[in-house]
């Protein structure tokens, strides 16, 4: 009887590090498998990044971590090293744009967001590809915005758009896009970050799931910071059976609210 105990007990202490070894490998094959995702393709060959899609996040009221107050959810911060390095004189102006942000803040009157706050405000937004370009259809007062994947330059000197202009092209399995011409009214959130007329900004769109794209943005302005950095989150596809954009009239809603006054 005594024997039999030894060797259950051998037998136990054996199983479980056998399944303590192979703990590891799991994980590692998980990660090896999520790397290894081979997204759906267009016709074309490409990725297809279709879909409706958004953020499950707080950065359209603060891209870096920021507590609850009246109005505004608790949140994480998008931005890498929760850090945005402004030159002295510009943060300056990111703190007088803080304190005045109940008007200051363009969302406020209904202008365009701009990019990348376009991708992160609390609305969803519907990709449709073609080889020549894709087109972003935001819910957010009706947005569309078109990234050139054929080729083609951004067009010659500063143009003042408010959501610039968009040209993409493949790398691997992701989608990068350079973003220039941007009108300098936008903002970065409901914080005051901000920007001048020499944004820079490059996307990342990297399907990494059936319900998954990773997205990064690069900002470059040595106007307003004294090097370039970067935001990230996942965003999220719809896969409700009747999803579909609705409408968000912002102007009408604010001409409302003044003839109701």
């Amino acid at each position: 009887m005594r024997h039999w105990c030894i060797g259950s007990l051998m037998g136990i202490v054996v199983a479980a590090a056998l399944a303590f070894l192979a703990a590891p490998v799991t994980a590692a094959g998980q990660a090896a498998a999520s790397q290894a995702y081979r997204p759906p393709r267009t016709p074309d060959g490409h990725p297809d990044l279709q879909g409706i899609w958004q953020v499950m996040n707080t950065a359209a009221w603060d891209i870096q971590d920021h507590s609850a107050q009246l109005g505004v959810p608790a949140g994480q911060g998008v931005v890498e090293g929760n850090e945005i390095p402004y030159q002295p004189s510009a943060l300056a102006q990111k703190q007088e744009n803080f304190k005045n942000r109940a008007t200051a803040d363009p969302e406020t009157k209904c202008y365009l967001p701009g990019v990348p706050r376009v991708t992160y405000m609390p609305f969803p937004f519907q990709i449709v590809q073609t080889p020549e370009k894709l087109t972003i259809l935001y819910e957010y007062i009706h947005t569309i915005r078109y990234i050139y994947t054929n080729g083609s330059k951004h067009p010659p000197g500063h143009i003042d758009w408010w959501m610039g202009d968009s040209r993409g092209q493949w790398e691997g399995d992701t989608l990068v896009v350079d973003n220039i011409h941007f009108d300098p009214q936008t903002w970065f959130d409901r914080a005051g970050n901000f920007h001048s007329d020499a944004l820079h900004v490059v996307e990342r769109f990297t399907r990494t799931g059936p319900d998954h794209i990773n997205y990064e943005a690069t900002i470059e302005d040595p106007k307003v910071f004294t090097r370039p950095w970067k935001m990230s989150m996942p965003l999220y596809r719809h896969v409700e059976k009747n999803s579909e954009l609705l409408e968000y009239e912002c102007y009408a809603y604010q001409l409302e609210q003044e003839l109701t006054k």
